[in-house]
């Protein structure tokens, strides 16, 4: 789970739905602590050969959380992977990621919850992320994993009655497109309090797949805010990324306003997650220090202005982009880190 931001807002003809605009006095810690899994999802944004195999120590760890902790700042980790509850050391790490100041802990997680991680930490220590790709077996079985539904959605209740906090993360591509709207009632059943709409990343896998895994701004937009908000009428609180804005609205770079860090065990850190598959790393640590790189690096870029918006997806993800027949941008892409957010909705 992405933190939720509270700065100023975009009007929204919904009263419930808000565009979260970023946050200047906040840091995000993305940390791939490993980068092993037990499942092999047709859409995994893991790359080896760029983000290496390693497991990082429990001490190496801990020296990275502290590297990476801002006093100054509200400072939030998201623990991921490959599956990081495959890390027997994570239960450890969430206390030790609390003890250290962070303001939130959350725990990304495949659903499997290895090393009887439930068992071993308190609601309030952490906030669990599960991954879901669709409302039944037949949907998400084949994208995710055989008898990976039955084991995520088991332990997504043994969550809940534990007292966390829970979310459920939705990857859309067009192989669940067509089973988004059977979501709400299946996440209101088990109880769950956030609901995150994700876009399919063309990282890993799926940039091997993107013909057949990419969606249309029509697609996107004619679906995924009508299930949000039907969703928050259910008493979810529903998060997705903008992705696509009208020519006139303001595009605005996460690389630029706000402060978010792409960790890898190889000791890459990314300031945009789009990069990912690329040796285009703006930082790396070395000798438990964040070392600036030299060269044509991510952040080289972020500061272009270009009609189409975000100018990463420009170069790595074009097929999001539209034109007319005399080459004008339709629209404009986002910044993937630029979210909108429905309110559950009372009474």
């Amino acid at each position: 789970m992405k933190p939720e931001n509270t700065d100023s807002t975009t009007v929204n003809p919904d009263p419930n739905s808000r565009t979260v605009n970023f946050r200047r006095a906040e840091r995000n810690v993305f940390f791939h602590i490993l980068t092993k899994c037990n499942l092999s999802c047709s859409h995994c944004y893991i790359n080896r050969a760029q983000h290496g195999g390693e497991t990082l120590p429990r001490e190496t760890v801990i020296d990275w959380l502290k590297l990476f902790h801002d006093p100054g700042k509200e400072t939030n980790v998201i623990f991921l992977g490959g599956e990081p509850t495959l890390h027997p050391d994570l239960a450890d790490l969430v206390k030790t990621a609390n003890r250290i100041g962070y303001h939130s802990v959350t725990v990304d997680t495949n659903g499997y919850l290895f090393h009887d991680l439930l068992d071993r930490i308190e609601p309030e220590e952490a906030v669990l992320s599960f991954s879901l790709d669709g409302p039944s077996p037949e949907v998400n079985d084949p994208i995710r994993g055989k008898g990976a539904f039955g084991v995520c959605s088991h332990n997504i209740e043994r969550a809940v009655r534990r007292g966390f906090e829970v979310s459920v993360i939705y990857t859309v591509s067009r192989r669940n497109l067509d089973f988004l709207d059977k979501m709400p009632d299946l996440l209101a059943d088990l109880g769950v309090q956030r609901f995150f709409i994700q876009v399919i990343g063309l990282r890993g896998k799926s940039a091997e797949e993107k013909d057949t895994l990419q969606l249309a701004p029509e697609e996107w937009l004619s679906l995924v805010p009508r299930v949000a908000r039907e969703a928050s009428e259910m008493g979810l609180r529903v998060i997705y990324p903008r992705v696509f804005l009208d020519l006139a609205e303001e595009f605005e770079c996460g690389g630029l306003a706000a402060e978010n860090y792409f960790i890898f065990p190889n000791g890459r850190v990314y300031l945009c997650p789009l990069c990912e598959d690329y040796p285009v790393n703006a930082y790396r640590i070395e000798g438990n220090r964040l070392i600036k790189n030299e060269g044509l690096t991510e952040d080289r870029f972020f500061k272009l202005d270009i009609p189409e918006g975000c100018v990463m997806n420009k170069l790595l993800q074009p097929g999001n982009l539209y034109y007319s027949e005399e080459g004008f941008p339709l629209g404009r892409i986002s910044c993937c880190l630029l979210k909108q957010q429905v309110e559950p909705r009372k009474g």
